[in-house]
């Protein structure tokens, strides 16, 4: 969990490196999600339907992105999460998580702090990107 306990609008919380990622991840990924759709692992069927080669489940950028949160503040302090797609991952990619705050405020009698939270390709690209909201009365302790 971070230390900072004083998030204020503009602050730039630290990155995070996820990859390379490899079939196996996807594959993991898909068993643990039930998704067996075999344009994420079947070579042949991905480029029978017009793809390179196989690409990542997106349930799996917004399961990293989520981790990069909880990890970073906290899971008890995350009161929110929300993510849209915007690109396709391909085997070797490494992504990069970050987050910048963009609001500061109270809420529920607990001080939040809304963040704008992405998840790049390092090759390129945004993979996914969205929203949290965070408690922050908590961070940098403890308890």
């Amino acid at each position: 969990m971070t230390t900072v306990r004083d998030l204020s609008v503009g602050t730039q919380l630290p990155e995070r490196r996820f990859g390379p990622l490899t079939r196996t991840d996807f594959v993991r990924y898909q068993g643990a999600s039930g998704d067996f759709n075999p344009i994420h692992h079947d070579e042949e069927f991905a480029r029978s339907a017009g793809f390179e080669t196989v690409f990542s489940v997106g349930m799996l950028q917004a399961g990293l992105l989520a981790t990069y949160c909880t990890d970073l503040l906290g899971p008890a302090n995350i009161r929110r999460f929300k993510v849209q797609f915007r690109e396709q991952v391909w085997p070797g990619d490494t992504l990069i998580a970050a987050a910048r705050v963009t609001r500061v405020y109270s809420a529920d009698d607990e001080p939040r702090a809304d963040l704008e939270i992405v998840m790049t390709r390092e090759q390129g690209g945004v993979a996914i990107q969205g929203v949290a909201t965070v408690a922050t009365d908590a961070l940098g302790t403890d308890g």
